[in-house]
């Protein structure tokens, strides 16, 4: 199990960040070895380097991040879960095995309509 070491209050509620140097290297099963937040959004970054940076997102029910957007491309992959995901001036549902692609700059923003599992590349 992932064990948080600060936290760092957001308009939207609670996000754990995890120091780079205690972050484990890889988790076997992502399903199992992360245990979803009661109360929270949970973001343990998996991997980074100069190229890619894969974060594991946990949302408890309710939780949400606002509309931003970032100036590199993304990929959402849901693990568990149901979310309404705003692409530009669109909502979609996603659920397990939803996979979303969001070019530079578009604004988007996550509800987690149950607890959310998801990786953001």
């Amino acid at each position: 199990m992932v064990v948080s070491r600060e936290i760092v209050k957001k308009p939207t509620g609670n996000v754990t960040i995890f120091p780079f140097d205690e972050r484990p290297s890889s988790l076997k099963n992502l399903q199992q070895e992360f245990a979803l937040p009661e109360d929270r959004v949970l973001s343990p970054v998996l991997h980074k380097d100069d190229k890619v940076n894969v974060t594991l997102f946990g949302f408890s029910a309710g939780q949400e991040f606002s509309a931003h957007s970032a100036p590199t491309p993304a990929i959402l992959y849901f693990l568990e879960g149901e979310a309404e995901v705003q692409l530009g001036e669109d909502k979609v549902s996603a659920q397990a095995g939803s996979f979303v692609h969001m070019p530079p700059m578009l604004p988007h923003g996550i509800l987690a309509k149950s607890s959310v599992k998801m990786l953001l590349v």
